[in-house]
């Protein structure tokens, strides 16, 4: 713990018992000791005495007083004072030290406020220092020039902060701090460097709650630091003496909203390094006050021996308790201990925070089980002196501070990191008195803050925590997966136990009633707690948070505390009155697995309040919508509807109904066998192991039983021309509107704020740890994907110099891979349990639901907060990406969250939400989910999305929503395209949306018509680009990564947007066949362009080395993705005119043989047939297909032979088209392109030749555009 530690071992067998001298016929009182161990002898009181004392044996004389405070002070002021009290004989040499006067009082360390630049406050007394300007700097008011010195800085955040030394003559300014000048030296573990003037890598990455140990040893010129005890290593060596007055001092740099607290002495150090000074000395009192600590301890150990003991003692028949001694020996210790801590401040704070914590914590344990009693005793004496109120306030914060800095450590668990601290607090905060001294405190919540925080591992922290790693086809050691299993599952437990104090320090909060007046109800400190930290932690999500942010790991920690209250149940039903509510047939029910009536009170969202006045809402600002959408007085007002009322009663999943949701079902044998191993069940993309948590608590499963899932058991994530009418702003049915019970007080806490505060809880703090757990699951898929084709490209290389680069390639990989794994099982321990996975299962239920019965009250729906929408759509998607799975993708919709599938695809083109991007999450997870065969068979039950969704999708392809939209057409038009066979598309297409999608085309043609004409001008621009990256990286002649990757996403874009053209001509041809051939040319005209873009034998060399990425598939880079679209396209064209009955119709045939390029139709035409299309089909069917397309080929050839000859005979030349500008269809085509002669109109050409200087049609280089008569002779 701290440098003066206490140690209680075991006892020598000298230890004894009191028994009383009961012969018969002697009735007086006298005392003898007898020895504990099987040779019973026989000691006096004052041998006794002398053990506890710890003084030479036969040093006191015969008592002849009672032993009472009085003896006991006095043995301890004539005999152990003598022996303890100056024992400290070795003075340590403190010469090579000067501390300036800065008003603090004297020898006392701290900051130099005239150095200061930036802005550094103060955050906390005695120095948590935080900056507040972009980059500040400061000294302290200490130099050193000779010896060995330290300081430690326990790390409140861990971004950018330069910590080390510094001399005088370090300038700092805005942009300079520690390290950026001559004869400053600092380490920096955000960026992993170590500075002086320039910047090397040394050290390793920090982490919030990590203490640094900054070491300058002026003996050999060397300067080091340490991470949690750990060296790091010399970091500088050679740094210039210094003389008397002139040396270095202490000195940090922080960038902005960083903190952290320095401790030059005034506290004990956490890591004390051997021969290193503290800048401040400790107080001299400390040995003898350890001394004293060391007597109580033994007399503690006597006594809990005793009880150990008593059936022995028994049966010697002149038994007494210690309780005629204990009292008395311990009142005394604590009155001559506590005497000593009066007579300086300091003096209490650094034994609080030293060895007195050290001895409660020997003292209770830190592991199970726990000696409630003996620590009930201790504080029970310590209590009893005035001056314990200052050394409990002081053990609290160290307690605090102790949950912040503790490491999980493999070999302490399950009782590893905070969990000993979370425990003697959570004891000892059970006495009222001491829970009023901690709420009266200034630091309450930033003391709870502490108790909430856990210190997050670095990679070199998981090194120690995880040694072994597995992954489903590795080359590693078999055992490793035991091992790695076995890892998991201790470090499961470990966090599970941290967990379980976090919710019982908070349900202690939760029962404390503050003795204020008027009298508050339970729960009113921990709701004015939620409150605040909310309001501090509002702006947490953005790239540059403002100062005074909690560390993430509090939000994480109170978020799973609420999940738990929410989902689990509490622990004890008689709280408070809100608590009693929860109680059903005599079992604690989760407020989120309760069925029937649900209720929720809406003036959570109309009130103004300063949590909420700057949350954005879903119909904008706060204040707008005050002034646009005016609400009345509706705080006493909750809705209230039945649960799964939106669903058919045939299919409605609710805890009441036969089906229960997901998160309440009994699970299917074989798929919870399967979560037994979950290594060998890991999925390639994201593998690793998930640990072994409790299943759901029994109190959940009578609410929600019986159910069985044995029927069935990119990527997260616009605009409309849909009318408001559309969306059914009508009353809600099955819902209502009600005063809220007026014996519930509006001061009571209400399960519903703790759901309101979940979900911004998530928001802010959870949804950050989800994207990064996302983040190395798909980097460990990546790196696993290259370490096996290296593997594979080793196996096939004979080259020497090759296998050299490829086997350290390969090491990178695997240590890559390695770091992912450590990575992704650490979330799966600590975001990822069975019961958080349940809790956020049924917050989505809970949500969607009233986020559906709220979408029927317009007035209400604007005040929701965006908050709401974006926690949902985020924890769905994360449950579905878990691995292992929270339940079988088969179920995870249909059982529960079919509200889900009914709300984004009501809502993802509702104009009532303001902010596109909404709108956009909303249609990027119906863009997500329907890639899925089972959730898209979901939205083909669903009967919202089968009577909006085609429509809506057709709707909002536009500028904006094109990219996810044709994401969503193309996977629910998969099936037909040409050479979609292969790969078994048919088998998963959606025949009903491809029905419903034509029927929509169908019957309203000027919708379909503008999205045919979005469609159009998209592809072309999508090819054009692609053309242009290619035209550049041919000139510069290389192919950067940037380039490729845009070249790689365009191209997929391009070839999505042909594959969505081909559906329409298969499904609606008589949109191009019939009237005018407006449609038909442009369509045409793509297809040649888009020909004479991919056949080009001038972008040949660039194409596939554009799209060929390392470890892609040949798939993603052959030519036939774009090119059989087009076959298609031709195809259905042709199928569509042989089968049409229609006796008027557009000319196919002549329509391409009419377009001004003939050269370029015959090429691409015989590229498409000679194209090697064995790859893309099963069997030989395609061979027909191509003789189709031959035959095609020849009527266009001979129809352009024909139309030639006639031009010739004609004697002059006509033109090939109807005049008109092919590229805007809005002007006459009267420029004409030299040298290629082909022709736009003047206005689109202009701006064309702004950025390119080719043609549109055919690429080569404009020379000249020559304006044509618009009348041809």
């Amino acid at each position: 713990m701290a440098e003066d530690g206490l140690r209680i071992g075991g006892l020598s067998s000298g230890l004894a018992l009191i028994l009383n001298g009961d012969d018969g016929k002697d009735n007086s009182s006298k005392s003898r000791f007898v020895s504990y161990c099987d040779d019973f002898g026989h000691q006096s009181v004052e041998q006794t005495l002398e053990y506890i004392f710890g003084l030479p044996n036969k040093s006191l004389g015969p008592l002849t007083c009672p032993v009472d405070n009085n003896l006991i002070r006095s043995i301890i002021k004539n005999d152990f004072s003598k022996c303890y009290l100056n024992s400290d004989a070795v003075v340590a040499n403190r010469d090579g030290i000067g501390i300036l006067e800065n008003g603090s009082g004297p020898h006392i360390v701290g900051l130099e406020e005239s150095s200061i630049c930036g802005d550094v406050r103060i955050a906390k007394l005695p120095l948590l220092v935080e900056s507040l300007a972009m980059f500040s700097s400061a000294r302290a008011n200490v130099c050193v020039w000779k010896g060995k010195w330290m300081y430690e800085v326990t790390l409140e955040t861990s971004g950018v902060q330069q910590l080390g030394w510094a001399t005088l003559s370090c300038p700092f300014t805005d942009h300079k701090g520690v390290g950026d000048a001559d004869d400053s030296y600092a380490f920096d573990g955000r960026r992993v460097k170590k500075w002086n003037k320039e910047a090397e890598p040394y050290g390793q990455s920090w982490v919030a709650g990590d203490i640094i140990g900054c070491c300058i040893d002026l003996d050999s010129d060397e300067i080091s630091f340490y991470r949690n005890g750990v060296s790091l290593g010399v970091a500088f060596s050679g740094i210039r003496k210094m003389g008397p007055g002139f040396g270095y001092y202490p000195a940090v740099s922080l960038s902005q909203g960083e903190r952290c607290v320095l401790n030059f002495g005034a506290r004990p150090f956490k890591y004390p390094i051997n021969c290193y000074l503290p800048l401040q000395e400790s107080p001299p009192v400390n040995v003898f006050a350890t001394q004293l600590l060391q007597c109580l301890s033994r007399l503690l150990g006597m006594d809990k021996a005793e009880r150990s003991s008593v059936e022995k003692s028994r049966r010697l028949k002149r038994f007494v308790s210690l309780e005629k001694i204990f009292n008395p020996v311990s009142h005394g210790i604590c009155e001559e201990f506590f005497s000593l801590l009066e007579a300086d401040a300091r003096i209490i704070e650094y034994v609080g925070w030293g060895i007195l914590l050290s001895f409660m914590m020997e003292v209770f344990g830190l592991q199970v089980p726990h000696d409630y009693s003996s620590l009930d005793r201790v504080v029970d004496v310590f209590l009893q002196f005035q001056g314990s109120r200052s050394i409990f306030e002081h053990i609290i914060q160290a307690l605090s501070c102790g949950c912040k800095t503790a490491s999980m450590v493999l070999t302490e668990c399950p009782y590893s990191g905070s969990y000993p601290y979370l425990a003697l607090a959570c004891h000892i905060l059970r006495r009222e008195e001491l829970m009023v001294l901690w709420w009266n405190s200034l630091d309450f919540e930033f003391i709870f803050e502490g108790f909430l925080s856990r210190k997050n591992p670095n990679r070199q922290d998981l090194q120690c925590m995880i040694p072994s790693v597995w992954w489903p086809g590795s080359c590693e050691d078999i055992s490793y997966e035991s091992s790695m299993m076995l890892t998991t599952t201790a470090l499961s437990e470990a966090v599970s136990k941290i967990e379980e104090k976090h919710r019982e320090l908070c349900l202690l909060v939760i029962q404390f009633i503050p003795p204020i007046s008027p009298p508050q109800f339970p729960g009113s400190v921990f709701r004015t707690f939620i409150q605040n930290i909310l309001l501090k932690n509002r702006g947490a999500d953005r790239s540059l948070p403002p100062p005074g942010v909690s560390s993430n790991s509090v939000l994480v920690s109170l978020y799973t505390v609420i999940l738990h209250f929410l989902s689990e149940g509490f622990a004890i039903g008689d709280t408070c009155s809100w608590l009693k509510r929860s109680e059903k047939n005599g079992c604690n029910v989760g407020f989120l697995h309760r069925g029937g009536q649900q209720s929720f009170p809406i003036g959570l969202f109309l009130k103004n309040d300063l949590l909420r006045a700057d949350i954005s809402r879903l119909g904008g600002s706060f204040s707008h919508l005050l002034k646009s959408h005016p609400v009345d007085d509706q705080d006493a007002e909750v809705i209230r509807w039945e649960e799964g009322y939106m669903d058919d009663e045939e299919t409605r999943v609710c805890h009441l109904s036969e089906h229960k949701p997901c998160c309440c079902s009994s699970y299917d044998a074989e798929f919870v066998r399967s979560l037994k191993y979950p290594v060998r069940n890991a999925t390639k993309g994201s593998r690793g192991h998930c640990s072994s948590v409790p299943e759901r608590s029994a109190h959940v499963a009578a609410e929600c039983s019986t159910g069985s899932l044995n029927d069935e058991i990119a990527d997260k994530p616009s605009t409309s021309d849909q009318s408001e009418s559309d969306f059914g702003y009508h009353p809600v049915r099955h819902t209502m509107t009600v005063l809220r019970e007026s014996n519930m007080s509006a001061a009571t806490l209400k399960e519903e704020e703790l759901l309101d505060a979940l979900l911004l809880l998530y928001h802010i703090g959870l949804a950050p740890n989800f994207k990064q757990a996302s983040y190395y699951m798909s980097h460990q898929s990546q790196s696993i994907s290259l370490l096996e084709e290296t593997d594979k490209q080793i196996r096939e290389r004979a080259c020497s110099e090759q296998l050299k680069r490829l086997k350290e390639a390969r090491n990178n990989y695997r240590e890559e891979v390695i770091d992912c794994v450590r990575h992704c099982a650490w979330y799966r321990i600590s975001l990822f349990s069975r019961w958080k996975q349940r809790g956020m299962y049924a917050t989505c239920v809970w949500v969607v639901q009233l986020l559906l019965v709220l979408s029927k009250v317009d007035s209400v729906f604007i005040y929701i907060p965006e908050f709401y929408l974006e926690a949902l759509v985020d924890c769905f998607h994360v449950l579905r990406k878990s691995d292992p799975p929270f339940v079988p993708s088969t179920i995870f919709i249909k059982q529960g969250l079919a509200s889900f599938v009914t709300f984004v695809v009501t809502h993802f083109n509702d104009p009532r939400i303001s902010s596109a991007d909404l709108r956009d999450l909303l249609l990027q997870s119906i863009s997500v989910l329907v890639q899925y065969k089972d959730y898209l068979a979901a939205f083909e039950s669903n009967e919202a999305a089968t009577l909006r969704l085609p429509k809506a999708l057709i709707s909002a392809f536009d500028n904006r929503s094109w990219i996810p939209v044709t994401n969503i057409l193309l996977r629910l038009c998969k099936g037909h395209g040409f050479g979609s066979s292969k790969h078994g598309e048919s088998s998963s297409s959606s025949v009903i949306f491809q029905r419903l999608l034509r029927e929509a085309c169908i019957n309203d043609e000027g919708l379909f018509s503008t999205f045919l004409n979005r469609l159009f001008n998209t592809l072309s621009w999508t090819m054009t680009e692609f053309s242009i990256s290619i035209r550049e990286m041919q000139e510069k002649y290389q192919v950067s990564e940037f380039q490729q990757k845009k070249c790689c996403v365009i191209f997929d874009l391009s070839c999505n947007l042909t594959r969505v053209l081909e559906f329409c001509t298969h499904e609606i041809p008589q949109a191009f066949l019939s009237g005018t051939d407006t449609n038909l040319r442009r369509l045409t005209e793509l297809i040649v362009f888009i020909l004479n873009h991919v056949t080009s034998a001038a972008d040949a060399e660039f194409f596939d080395l554009s799209l060929r990425r390392h470890g892609q598939s040949l798939e993603k880079v052959n030519r036939g993705m774009i090119l059989a679209p087009l076959v298609g396209i031709i195809l259905n064209l042709l199928d569509a005119s042989a089968e049409s009955e229609c006796g008027v119709q557009n000319d196919v045939v002549g329509v391409f043989s009419s377009m001004d390029c003939p050269d370029t139709i015959h090429c691409g035409f015989q590229y498409l047939l000679e194209y090697n299309w064995a790859g893309s089909f099963r069997g030989d069917t395609y061979l027909s297909k191509l003789g189709q397309l031959e035959c095609f080929l020849s009527l266009v050839l001979c129809h352009i032979e024909a139309q030639e000859m006639e031009r010739t005979r004609c004697g002059r030349e006509t033109d090939a088209d109807d005049g008109m500008c092919c590229i805007c269809y809005a002007s006459e085509a009267d420029a004409q392109f030299v040298p290629c002669s082909h022709r736009s109109c003047h206005g689109c050409i202009s701006r064309h030749l702004l950025n390119c200087l080719r043609c549109f049609f055919c690429n080569a280089t404009v020379l000249e555009v020559v304006k044509v008569d618009e009348k041809i002779e």
